[in-house]
């Protein structure tokens, strides 16, 4: 083999320096423990995406500052044309221009965890400047006007000047109050020195009005933290279970090509391991017949016969496994045909019947007359009976029966029940002698232990004949193995009406 097949073999079985195929999932997922783990107060873990929210929200609603003011002005004008509102609107203008262009700054760079704290002051103070800018229309004053029509302008202005701060700014903690704290301390100070009903009732409008909408800003602040939150624990949950599926399926895809690589290798070493053993058993053979002439030593006999006995087995042991492995591999082909189950169980009878006899074991059989061909692998269904037997004889005691019954199933498949009235199997251990290599507790105590792969097998064959294999038993009563082929492998449709009932006994028996 050459040296580039090796390799790619050697790595497609063992390649554990491949990086992670999920890279972007782990990212992810760090990313967002991080930022979970960042801090140990829960509201201060989304800071950064608070702040950036809030730049966001700032620069979506950067006109809506300017024509407000612009709207302010030439009302104010109309109402007090001797008012100095000019002046005022375009300091409104530039302190909402550096607003925004703090706003811009602030989406535009990544701003670290430790840089939190200070650009989170950076926006209050431009919410602060805000604010003395509206502390500033809130001096104004109109000496000409007649009534009260002067004091309505302002508390209307200064009260759509708060909703829309804190609508724009709620995002922003503290927001509200800090931008219109200067505009309250203003009108406090006027309501105090003046003494007018109406300067303390605007101030008291205007107070309570940052009050409520700070309190309505902090709910949808704390309302979209809680979105946040489950929204980050639902993609941190996410990105874990793409990571867990991603190792998943990498472990899983090993497993198999290590499982196939283990198939391929006992399947292409089927000649290797059965060469050598052909001729140890052809060669011990020869020497326990004496065929070449009598040997001196009786013993040198008894070993040659040790040897092929031993041969053998290991023979077996080597078929079982490459059987095994062929259907694991998918490259274990049936070679269909019409044949009788009838006649199957017959001639696997006689062939463990002399191994019956030696331990006084009696088989009995109970065969449905006129049972029609079945469309199945002569060879594989052979080895099914003649491992299901073999297990039968092997564990029955001296002088049990044997009972091998073939008939109709229910569906209108056929069957093949043999039981016998050895030691039994508990239930928790079916499982285990189910599976490959598997062995319960009174086969590894029995003189005659097997390899455990002889029922994995029958499960195989049958599974690839689309039957279906049972295996019932009681402690100390014997143990039941049925092989079952569908009704679909049947040539023949099942039997007339007129053996109903002894069909319905067979129904419940197999329900």
């Amino acid at each position: 083999m050459s040296n580039g097949v090796s390799t790619s073999t050697d790595k497609i079985i063992v390649d554990r320096s491949r990086s992670h195929r999920n890279k972007a999932v782990s990212k992810a997922v760090r990313a967002t423990r991080e930022r979970l783990q960042s801090s140990s107060k829960g509201n201060q873990v989304f800071d950064r995406d608070m702040l950036a929210m809030h730049a966001s929200a700032v620069l979506q609603s950067a006109s809506i500052m300017p024509l407000f003011v612009v709207l302010v002005t030439a009302i104010g004008i109309y109402i007090n044309p001797s008012a100095n509102l000019l002046g005022w609107a375009l300091l409104m203008l530039s302190l909402h221009a550096i607003n925004v262009l703090l706003a811009r700054r602030a989406s535009r760079k990544e701003i670290a965890a430790i840089e939190t704290r200070k650009w989170r002051s950076r926006l209050l103070a431009a919410q602060v400047l805000l604010g003395c800018g509206w502390a500033l229309f809130a001096l104004q004053d109109c000496s000409a006007c007649s009534g009260d029509g002067y004091y309505f302008y302002k508390g209307a202005v200064l009260l759509f000047a708060i909703s829309i701060m804190a609508m724009s700014t709620f995002m922003l903690r503290l927001g509200v109050l800090c931008g219109f704290l200067p505009a309250v301390a203003v009108l406090l100070a006027m309501s105090f020195f003046s003494r007018q009903v109406l300067d303390i009732g605007m101030t008291a409008m205007c107070a309570i009005a940052v009050v409520f909408f700070h309190y309505i800003a902090d709910r949808l602040y704390r309302s979209n933290l809680t979105l946040m939150s489950y929204q980050s624990e639902k993609d941190d949950l996410i990105a874990e279970l793409e990571m867990a599926k991603s190792m998943s399926d990498e472990a899983r895809r090993r497993a198999e090509e290590a499982n196939l690589a283990k198939s391929r290798f006992l399947a292409s070493m089927s000649h290797e391991l059965r060469t050598p053993l052909n001729a140890i058993l052809g060669f011990s053979e020869v020497m326990s017949s004496e065929v070449l002439g009598p040997l001196a030593n009786p013993t040198y006999r008894e070993y040659a016969s040790d040897i092929h006995r031993s041969g053998h087995h290991l023979l077996n042991l080597i078929n079982e496994i490459l059987d095994l492995s062929r259907i694991e591999a998918g490259r274990y082909d049936l070679s269909e045909e019409a044949l009788s189950l009838l006649e199957i169980a017959e001639d696997c009878i006689g062939m463990v019947q002399l191994r019956a006899r030696a331990k006084n074991i009696s088989i009995r059989e109970q065969f449905e007359p006129d049972l029609p061909q079945v469309w199945a692998d002569e060879k594989a269904m052979r080895q099914v009976l003649l491992n299901l037997l073999s297990n039968a004889v092997k564990f029955t005691p001296q002088g049990g029966e044997v009972m091998v019954k073939v008939g109709w199933t229910a569906g209108g498949g056929q069957y093949v029940a043999i039981k016998d009235n050895g030691p039994g199997i508990p239930d928790e251990e079916i499982p285990v002698v189910l599976s490959a290599f598997g062995q319960g507790s009174i086969a590894i105590k029995s003189a005659e232990q097997g390899t455990g792969l002889g029922l994995p097998i029958v499960q195989a064959i049958l599974a690839k004949h689309d039957g279906q294999f049972i295996l019932r038993s009681k402690l100390r009563e014997g143990t039941e193995a049925i092989a079952i082929l569908p009704a679909t492998r049947v040539l023949q449709s099942v039997p007339a009406v007129a053996d109903a009932p002894a069909i319905e006994r067979r129904r419940k028996s197999f329900a």
